[in-house]
C-alpha cells in the first residue's frame, strides 16, 4: 500500500496515535505524518504510507491554514488552555487594537519556539525539559504569516483564520497578540483546515480509514501536481531506476514529476544543464 491518507485528526490524539493506528489498519510501518498537531488541535494530518514516505518532508513545507481561538487577558505555561495559569488581567482593548495588532504579524517575523514543544534542546525535547521545571534559551526561527484574517471578534475571545509557513507556532502567536495588546492571551482551540493539498474538504475520518484503507489512500503525485510532467519510455525508466540522468524534453531549469508509461511516479528531478544538453538528474525516488 504505497500513497497519502489525509486524516482528520480529532481532539485528544496525539499525532503520533493517529500513526500508530494508521500503521495498523495498513499492515506497514513505514509510516509518518507531515507535521505534528498538538493533543488539543484537531483538523488535517496528511499521512505517507509505504513510498510515499519518500515525500514527508515536501507535504512537511507546504504552507498551512488553521482556525484558532484566542482568549485575552490570560496567559499560561503552554501557551494554551492545558497549562498553568501564569498571570490574569482585565481586557481593555477595543476591536480595532485587536485587528491592528493582529495584522502586525502578517510577513515575516522571527518567532521563540515555546518551551512546550518538541524541538530538540542538546539531544532533548523541550517538553521534556519543560515537565521538569527547566527554562532554556531557544533560539528565534524565521517563519512567514501570509494571512491573518478575523473571523469573530467577541473581547476577550478572538477567532481567526491564519496561512503560515512551515515552523510556525499558532499557540505562540496567540501569545505574542496577547503581549502587544499589553493583554497577554492564550490559545483556546485549534483546527488545521488544510495542509498544502491537503484540505478538510478531502479529509477522512480515522475510524473510516480503518474499514477500508485502500479506498482513502491518494497518489503521491498529488503533493507535485503544480510541476511538470515528464513521461518516459522504458529505457530511460531503466536508466532512472539505475540513476542516471536521462533528457529533459522541456530544456528548461526547475523540477519535473518524471511518470513511467504505465503512469508510476518514479521520481522528482531537477533540470541540469551538461554542455548543451538538458538533463532530468533524480532528487528524490518514489520506486
Amino acid at each position: 500500500m504505497d500513497g497519502i491518507v489525509n486524516i482528520w485528526k480529532p481532539a485528544g490524539m496525539t499525532s503520533h496515535d493517529v500513526v500508530y493506528r494508521v500503521r495498523r489498519a495498513a499492515g506497514t510501518r513505514r509510516v509518518g505524518h507531515t507535521g505534528t498537531l498538538d493533543p488539543m488541535a484537531e483538523g488535517v494530518l496528511p499521512i505517507c504510507i509505504g513510498k510515499a514516505t519518500h515525500a514527508v518532508d515536501y507535504v512537511v513545507a507546504a504552507q498551512k491554514t488553521y482556525e484558532c481561538t484566542l482568549c485575552l487577558g490570560k496567559t499560561t505555561d503552554t501557551e494554551d488552555s492545558t497549562g498553568t495559569v501564569l498571570s490574569e488581567k482585565p481586557v481593555k482593548v477595543s476591536e480595532e487594537e485587536v485587528l491592528k495588532a493582529m495584522k502586525s504579524f502578517e510577513g515575516e517575523c522571527d518567532q521563540i519556539p515555546p518551551m512546550y514543544s518538541a524541538v530538540h534542546h542538546e539531544g532533548k525535547r523541550l517538553y521534556d525539559l519543560a515537565r521538569q521545571g527547566i527554562t532554556v534559551e531557544r533560539k528565534p526561527r524565521r517563519v512567514t504569516f501570509y494571512e491573518i484574517r478575523p473571523i469573530e471578534i467577541k473581547i476577550p475571545l478572538v477567532t481567526f483564520s491564519v496561512t503560515c509557513s512551515k515552523g510556525a507556532y499558532i499557540r505562540t502567536l496567540c501569545k505574542d497578540i496577547g503581549e502587544a495588546l499589553s493583554a497577554g492571551a492564550h490559545m483556546t482551540a485549534l483546527t488545521r483546515t488544510a495542509s498544502g493539498r491537503f484540505t478538510a474538504e478531502n479529509a477522512v475520518k480515522l475510524s473510516d480509514f480503518e474499514e477500508a484503507p485502500e479506498k482513502y489512500i491518494l497518489d503521491t503525485a498529488l503533493v507535485f501536481s503544480h510541476l511538470p510532467k515528464v513521461e518516459v519510455d522504458e529505457a530511460d525508466e531503466k536508466r532512472i531506476r539505475n540513476g542516471v540522468p536521462v533528457l529533459n524534453p522541456y530544456k528548461e531549469e526547475g523540477r519535473y514529476t518524471v511518470f513511467s508509461k504505465s503512469g508510476d511516479l518514479l521520481c522528482l528531478s531537477h533540470d541540469i544543464l551538461d554542455g548543451e544538453k538538458h538533463l532530468l538528474k533524480m532528487i528524490t525516488s518514489f520506486y
